[in-house]
């Protein structure tokens, strides 16, 4: 989905040839996993960060195109909204000092677009959804000028037979809203955090992912209002879902599966298995033809960014055209600092190291996946203050959950993962510990700060800026 194309409309012809494209590369992709032709080195790391342009009112400001030009770094990249952008780490190792090498790299690209918005008379923001957007606000004119989002647009009111995008999220308060494109979907912000895997781990790590969306979403919480609304902790989670609402398929408990999913169940053998998925279940958006080298598998990692997993499973290729297999984590949303950030991400894969390199038991057998969908979306629903049932079959406060089970596991795993002992003491101790402890994420934050000064979401975004920009982690800031 990070190229462009050429044309916002498509050829029956075209979507023939995409998917005879489709199948022969899928084909291919079959006989890479059968001779084990991946990519078997150590675990490396990246992020992706998405973000808000605002303008010194703290109201969303449409010029993306401007701010991209003047930061001119292939680090930064547009969004589907023209308030939107997007921050990309370089990948890393998983080792050593990594952590604060992110960070690092994190801070230096947010100062130079922080630098480049001012001189626009803006400012940016890391944020789940931005409390001051609109429903009115959302519309074509708005959308960043690219084919590729006009076309998705455009497919996805097809598949739906040009019905309206109905969205309806019941939390504190409730929320009815219709809408006729998909802009909606540019209300939701997220942190994307990708592991590159070795290929017979690539299962386990898969499956984990999964099994760890629950506690990720409660911890990295920073979302609970839309259009005013009081809803989820994380209300990203419903509404991406619904922002992007087209069936697909049915799995085979007779569930629909949409577009944006949780997933029709674990992994068994290797990541083959979504893949064919993509290829029988999802309809083709985006049928556009390459002439790249087949092995190159343009037309199946196109198809593949079309299909929206919270935890997604990639194909990528390093500079000598060597695949590699990914995954990507999506469940936690964006801010609130970088800190916060990038606290968010040693706990994933502290968490994920211990229980893929320094567990026996794979997660997956000891709980299905039926109870880990219902842990994330009870989770995503209720946050911090939910309770999910963990291993034994029982159920447990997650707060009690993490402080005891979880964050230790995750500090072992970092250790074992030869990880810095300074930064392991840093991120988890000081920062994720702390914010589970007091219960004050992004989402705690704002709903308190809400309930002090009353319902003035632009006055307190700009408190939410105002505390953004000392870096200082969410559970510190004042209210």
């Amino acid at each position: 989905m990070g190229r462009d194309i050429s044309s916002a409309e498509f050829s029956d012809e075209d979507f023939r040839v995409f998917k005879q494209r489709l199948r022969e590369e899928s084909l291919l992709l079959m006989d890479w996993f059968k001779s084990d032709s991946f990519e078997d080195s150590r675990e490396m790391c990246g992020f992706e960060l998405e973000m808000w342009l605002v303008d010194k009112s703290f109201i969303p400001s449409p010029t993306n195109d401007a701010f991209l030009a003047s930061v001119n770094s292939h680090l930064v990249v547009p969004e589907l909204s023209r308030f939107n952008f997007e921050i990309n780490s370089t990948p890393h190792r998983f080792e050593g000092a990594v952590l604060s090498i992110l960070e690092g790299e994190l801070k230096t690209v947010w100062r130079k677009c922080e630098e480049h918005a001012e001189r626009m008379q803006s400012n940016i923001i890391a944020i789940g959804i931005l409390p001051s957007v609109q429903n009115e606000m959302l519309n074509l004119q708005n959308m960043s000028p690219l084919n590729r989002y006009f076309a998705l647009n455009r497919q996805i009111l097809n598949l739906r037979e040009g019905r309206p995008i109905e969205m309806s999220i019941d939390g504190k308060d409730k929320l009815r809203v219709n809408h006729r494109d998909v802009m909606l979907e540019a209300v939701t912000t997220s942190l994307q955090i990708h592991i590159q895997v070795r290929p017979r781990e690539a299962v386990r790590h898969y499956n984990t992912a999964h099994i760890l969306s629950a506690p990720m979403v409660a911890v990295a919480a920073n979302s609970p209002f839309l259009f005013c609304k009081d809803l989820w902790d994380e209300t990203r989670i419903p509404a991406f879902e619904q922002a992007i609402a087209v069936a697909s398929f049915r799995d085979t408990s007779g569930n629909t599966v949409e577009r944006v999913t949780f997933g029709t169940g674990y992994s068994r053998h290797s990541l083959m298995e979504p893949f064919l998925e993509n290829l029988d279940g999802f309809p083709v958006l985006l049928p556009l033809i390459y002439d790249d080298d087949p092995t190159w598998l343009s037309h199946l990692r196109l198809h593949n960014g079309t299909i929206w997993r919270w935890n997604r499973p990639l194909i990528g290729l390093d500079d000598r055209a060597r695949p590699h297999l990914r995954i990507e984590h999506r469940v936690a949303a964006a801010g609130p600092t970088t800190v916060d950030t990038i606290a968010n991400i040693a706990l994933f894969m502290g968490l994920m190291h211990y229980y893929v390199h320094c567990r026996e038991t794979p997660l997956e057998h000891t709980l299905t996946f039926e109870t880990a969908r219902k842990n994330f979306y009870r989770a995503a629903r209720y946050g911090l203050n939910t309770r999910i049932q963990w291993e034994d079959g029982q159920d447990y406060p997650l707060r009690s959950l993490l402080l005891e089970v979880l964050v230790p596991a995750a500090k072992e795993g970092l250790r074992r993962a030869d990880l810095l002992r300074e930064d392991i003491q840093y991120y988890l101790d000081k920062i994720i510990q702390p914010r589970i402890a007091t219960g004050r994420n992004g989402a705690a934050w704002q709903r308190e700060y809400i309930n002090k000064h009353g319902l003035d979401f632009l006055d307190m975004t700009g408190a939410y800026h105002a505390n953004q920009k000392t870096h200082a982690p969410v559970h510190e800031w004042t209210v």
